[in-house]
C-alpha cells in the first residue's frame, strides 16, 4: 500500500526531481573526491585495497608528504621538485636543508592553498607544522576517525533518508526487495565506518570498506534511476496496486 508518483501533484514531483538531480551530482563528486584522496597512496596508479589500507592504517615505509606528492598533489609541482621534497623527508627532514632547498619550493608551489585560505588544506606556515607530515605514516589518527565518523553518520543518514523517502513512492515488486534496497545503505554505513577502525588493526578489513561502498553505490543508483524513471515516464496502473479499486458493477 503506497502512493505512486503519478498520484502526486506536479509540484511535489518537481521537488523530488530537483532533490534527485542534486543528490546525484553530490554523489558523483563524492566518488571523485574519494578517488583523488586515496588513489596512488601505494605508489601505483589507480585505486585499490592497498590504497584504502594505507589511508587508514598507514605505511611505515612512507610518509604523508610522499603519499600526497605521488598521489593527489602530483600535478602541483614538477617531478624534480617533488623528488627533492620526498628525499629530504626520507633523509631525516633537516631544518637547515629545509630553509635552503625546500622552503622556496613550498612558497612557490604550495602556500597558495596551505597558508590557511583553502578550507581543509593542512597549514604549512611553520617548519614544525610541515615536518610533522614527513614522519612515518601511521594512517588516520583516532581523533580524525571520530571526527569524520560522526560527519559521515549524520550526513549519509540524511542523504539516504531523503532518497529512500522519494523511492518509497516507486512501484517495485516483490515488496521485500524494495525494503531491502532502502535498508542496504544504512547497513553499509555501519560496516563501512566500523571497518575504518578495524583496518588499523588488520588491513584485510579494507576489502569490507570497498564492498560496503560498492553496495551503497549500487543501492543509490538503483533508487535514483527507478525513482527518476517512474516520476515522469512509467505508466502506473491501478491493477499494479496491492489494493486495486473494486470492479465496476454491471
Amino acid at each position: 500500500m503506497f502512493l505512486h508518483y503519478s498520484k502526486l501533484p506536479f509540484s511535489l514531483r518537481t521537488l523530488f526531481t530537483g532533490a534527485l538531480i542534486t543528490l546525484g551530482f553530490g554523489y558523483v563528486f563524492a566518488m571523485i573526491q574519494v578517488y583523488t584522496v586515496h588513489a596512488g597512496l601505494d605508489g601505483k596508479p589507480g585505486i585499490d585495497a592497498n590504497d584504502i589500507a594505507i589511508a587508514y592504517s598507514g605505511n611505515a615505509n612512507t610518509n604523508k608528504l610522499q603519499e600526497a606528492l605521488n598521489g593527489p598533489m602530483m600535478a602541483n609541482a614538477p617531478s624534480r621538485e617533488r623528488r627533492a621534497i620526498i628525499d629530504w623527508a626520507s633523509d631525516g627532514a633537516d631544518q637547515a636543508q629545509f630553509q635552503k632547498d625546500i622552503k622556496p619550493i613550498l612558497d612557490s608551489r604550495c602556500m597558495r592553498c596551505h597558508d590557511g585560505h583553502a578550507s581543509g588544506a593542512p597549514l604549512f606556515t611553520t617548519f614544525e607544522a610541515f615536518v610533522s607530515y614527513a614522519k612515518p605514516d601511521t594512517g588516520m589518527s583516532l581523533a580524525t576517525l571520530v571526527r569524520v565518523s560522526h560527519i559521515h553518520l549524520f550526513g549519509m543518514t540524511f542523504i539516504f533518508f531523503v532518497l529512500g523517502l522519494i523511492f518509497n513512492h516507486a512501484y517495485v515488486r516483490p515488496a521485500w526487495l524494495k525494503s531491502l534496497v532502502i535498508a542496504i545503505p544504512f547497513l553499509t554505513i555501519v560496516t563501512d565506518i566500523g571497518s575504518w577502525y578495524l583496518t588499523k588493526l588488520n588491513t584485510n578489513f579494507a576489502w569490507i570498506i570497498i564492498a560496503s561502498g560498492a553496495l551503497m553505490g549500487a543501492s543509490f543508483a538503483f533508487q535514483w534511476f527507478v525513482s527518476m524513471y517512474q516520476l515522469w515516464f512509467y505508466k502506473y496502473s491501478e491493477a499494479d496496486s496491492a489494493f486495486p479499486p473494486p470492479p465496476k458493477s454491471v
